[in-house]
Order: C-alpha cells, then structure tokens, then sequence
C-alpha cells in the first residue's frame, strides 16, 4: 500500500529521532564567515525556528539544509545520511519561499503537479496526491484557477500543498508569511500550525518575526552574526534569556548595564551605571562574582506602577511619568527614573484614569523578575 502524507495525523510527538543535525558548519561568501561553527539537532516531527536580525545567518542556514548552498568545512546530515554530496534536488526537502515562486501560467492543479510530472508518476497517483494535499489545505474548489485570480494567502496554500505532494521529510519555510498583511498573516499561523499537527513532518522556519517564533514553534535557534546564541523552548528563551542579545531581541525589555557589588546564595546587587542599586534573585548554575561587568534584564510586563510608594524593601524606584501610549489591550509606560535613566512599562487596559505627565510614580519589580546575564 501506497504511503500517504498524512500516515502520521494524530500521532503523539516524540522527537526521538534527528531529522536534521548541522556538524561544525561554516560558510564563507567572499572569505567573510555567514556561518560560523553552527551545531544544531532538529528533532524529527518538531517545529523548529531560526529566528535572528536581517545578516545574522538564518536564511544561509536554509539554503545550506536544503542544498541551495554548500557548506565550505562540516556536514549536514538529513535523516542520519551526509547531505556533503546530495545535490539539491535530490535531498528529502522541500522549500516554500516568501515569494510564492508559483508559476503564473499554470493553474492551481497544475502547479501542484508540476513535480510530480516531472518524476513521471502515473497519471492515477498524481491524481489522488494532487487531490489529497489540495484538500489538506482547504484549495480543492478553487483548482482551476490561475495565482493572479487568487489572494495572497491562497497563493501561500497553493505553494504550501506543492511542497508537501512531493511527500518531503523536512519541509523548509524561508519567511512563508513575510509578504501578507498583519491580520491574513495571523491566520495563516493558525493554518500553519494546524497543518504541522495533522502531518506530523518536521517543519523548519526560518522568520525574524518575534511573535510568529514564540507561537509556532517547538524549541527556537536565536543566530546573531553566524552563529547561535541560545536554544530552547519559547517560553525558556524569552523567560530566561542566556545573553543580553537574546533578551533584547526576544520581546521587549529593559537593559541596565552594571556591576555586581554584593552576592551570597539568594541574591546578587548590581550597582548600575545610571546609579541605581537592583537586588536580582541569583539563578541556578550562574557564575557571578562580585565586580564583574553584568547586565540586568526586565521586561516591560513585569514593572508594576504605583502613585504611592509600595511597601517593598527592594527595586523600587521613585519617578515621574514621561509618556503614555494607549494599544488597546494594553497600556505603554515610560517612566525616568533620573535624568539618565529611563524604564518602558507595560500594563493591561483595565479602563482605569491614566495619570497625568510629570506626576511622581514609582515603579517597583520583585527580585524574581529580573535576570543578571553576563556582558
């Protein structure tokens, strides 16, 4: 019997097995280093995304896995076999791009089969894979007709569902909702995570959007400059950022650079460079000691406002309210805390008065909220 793409619906994840592993990579391009040392296990069946600034490597990253580039030293493995010598078309991937990269003359069933004739499958398998994966992605009425009849987001099914009838064991997304607007590209998310429940495939994307990695993902890979800085779950990289690069980019936060003045098992003082003393609670396997050069991390959610002074021991600051942004949902803050010192503070809308400019506030953190990451 024929095996089906979607053999694996329902399947509980195991990621017991590696579908892709990245071996001391490097890339040059014009002897400058885009990848540098990379080492990296995707599990098999597992959402996985490489997320990072525009330069930092990820989409080389891709094009390494998929055979797009080749690597100068290392070896990628797809399934347990060495890629050092598979061509591209050849590997057990396939790739949606940004673009679509859907031809314009064909229409819907025809781009969709487009690789199939080529393998010269008979015409009753293409038939039913073709019908299969249009149906997975909700495009079976719409066969007929051409991309330009169609919307941005059926475009992305249409290549969607031409990536997966080739039944790949990785499918590659290089930026798959970069070209859709905000509300059809939160949708689509939906979609895409459906899709990856029901099939069971190891996805691997590669995005430099925050919220899309935090929600999608499995585990995330944070790349700066070539190389990776942290990875983990979502809720492990953004509640506990390894380096001021990845709490910085993940999400929003506060960043005081500092020195640690005091330490004993509980707690580490850090004096920072605007002169205010933060009291951190110490975390697990760090190796901090006194007069090093440190960064202390606080996320906007965590600060908390009061007009009157709370009564908390430490991290409680008196200031004045320089700006107020309404979102919404949720209300920004930024409070200067001295002349060369300012905070961003965001709290939820709950319909209450805002206080005016230039009213004393204090803003206060528990030691729990805040992270010393080494400089």
């Amino acid at each position: 019997m024929a095996q089906t793409i979607t053999q694996d619906r329902g399947k509980k994840k195991a990621f017991e097995s590696k579908d892709v592993e990245l071996k001391n990579v490097f890339k040059f391009f014009n002897k400058e280093p885009a990848i540098c040392g990379i080492n990296l296990d995707i599990r098999q069946g597992e959402f996985f995304s490489i997320l990072g600034p525009s330069g930092c490597g990820k989409t080389t990253t891709l094009r390494l896995i998929a055979g797009f580039e080749r690597a100068n030293t290392g070896n990628i493995l797809i399934q347990g076999q060495s890629m050092s010598r598979v061509p591209a078309y050849r590997r057990p991937v396939n790739t949606v791009f940004q673009s679509y990269a859907l031809f314009n003359h064909l229409n819907v069933w025809d781009n969709v089969a487009f690789g199939l004739r080529l393998k010269r499958i008979s015409k009753k398998e293409l038939k039913a894979r073709v019908l299969e994966v249009l149906e997975l992605v909700k495009m079976e009425g719409l066969r007929s007709r051409y991309p330009s009849q169609l919307s941005g987001g059926q475009q992305q099914r249409v290549a969607l569902a031409r990536a997966l009838v080739n039944r790949p064991a990785v499918l590659l997304l290089d930026e798959p909702l970069g070209a859709l607007d905000l509300k059809l590209r939160k949708e689509m998310q939906v979609e895409l995570s459906n899709l990856h429940r029901e099939l069971g495939l190891t996805f691997v994307m590669v995005t430099h959007d925050q919220e899309e990695a935090l929600s999608l993902s499995d585990r995330i890979a944070i790349m700066n400059q070539g190389r990776i800085e942290q990875i983990g779950q979502p809720a492990e990289i953004y509640e506990f950022p390894q380096t001021p690069f990845v709490a910085d980019f993940i999400g929003d936060t506060n960043l005081f650079e500092g020195e640690i003045v005091g330490a004993n098992n509980e707690e580490i003082a850090i004096l920072t460079k605007a002169g205010i003393k933060i009291i951190v609670s110490r975390q697990k396997d760090t190796n901090l000691v006194v007069s090093k050069s440190v960064s202390v991390s606080v996320r906007p959610e965590k600060i908390q406002l009061s007009l009157y002074r709370p009564s908390i021991k430490n991290n409680c600051f008196e200031g004045r309210l320089v700006n107020t942004m309404y979102m919404g949902t949720h209300v920004n803050y930024v409070v200067e805390l001295n002349k060369s010192l300012r905070v961003n503070v965001r709290q939820p809308n709950t319909e209450g008065s805002l206080p005016n400019s230039d009213m004393p506030i204090y803003a206060w953190w528990s030691e729990a909220d805040c992270l010393a990451l080494q400089n």
